[in-house]
């Protein structure tokens, strides 16, 4: 009998190639998903105030990332998720998806969300947490996919209680977008800098 014998490690493997392909097919020009969520998450009759979210992913020399997938998921604008973890008691929106999935532009590196502003959502132990969305992020060149948040600044006082911003601290405004406007509908904007001396905040979830 021949003796035990420990396999080596095989090498990681990043997102993709074919991360549009696999993920995102319509971005690349196939329409091979009955349905697909996409980047508009609230249908005509969703509640709550309609907004733009939208941004760039930046490598560490500041260069737009196009090849990047990017999924978002949010509360409802009463602040309820829908999920059966979410256990508030509060209305959910059949209207409202509450995730959705686009990539970076192959050109220029944008990526953007048509959705709805969510609300305070409670946390542990009862601590309200700022109205936010999580981000994910997966690409070739990432071994491990990247989570983390978009707050709004139009939030300033939900935003300096709530419990992840002051962990963070001088990092806070790393997550924090800026507030334009779009053809009259109120736009966050929100550029996720992978490295560099303003790398974006991530989360080990």
């Amino acid at each position: 009998m021949k003796p035990f014998t420990r396999l080596r490690e095989t090498p990681s493997q990043t997102a993709g190639p074919y991360v549009h392909i696999g993920l995102i097919p319509a971005q690349a020009g196939l329409d091979i998903f009955g349905q697909s969520l996409g980047d508009r998450l609230a249908g005509p009759e969703a509640r709550g105030e309609r907004i733009r979210i939208e941004g760039r992913v930046l490598d560490g020399a500041g260069t737009p990332c196009t090849d990047v997938l990017i999924e978002l998921w949010q509360a409802n604008a009463a602040g309820k998720y829908d999920h059966p973890a979410d256990r508030q008691e509060r209305p959910l929106d059949p209207h409202l998806h509450g995730w959705g999935r686009t990539g970076t532009d192959f050109r220029t590196g944008v990526w953007a969300f048509e959705t709805v502003k969510p609300g305070s959502v409670t946390g542990r132990r009862g601590r309200p947490m700022a109205p936010h969305v999580s981000l994910y992020l997966a690409s070739r060149g990432m071994n491990i996919g990247l989570s983390t948040r978009m707050y709004f600044p139009d939030e300033a006082e939900a935003n300096a209680e709530d419990a992840v911003l002051n962990l963070v601290g001088p990092l806070r405004e790393t997550l924090i977008a800026r507030q334009e406007s779009r053809d009259g509908l109120p736009t966050y904007v929100f550029d996720i800098h992978l490295q560099g001396p303003q790398e974006t905040v991530f989360f080990d979830i």
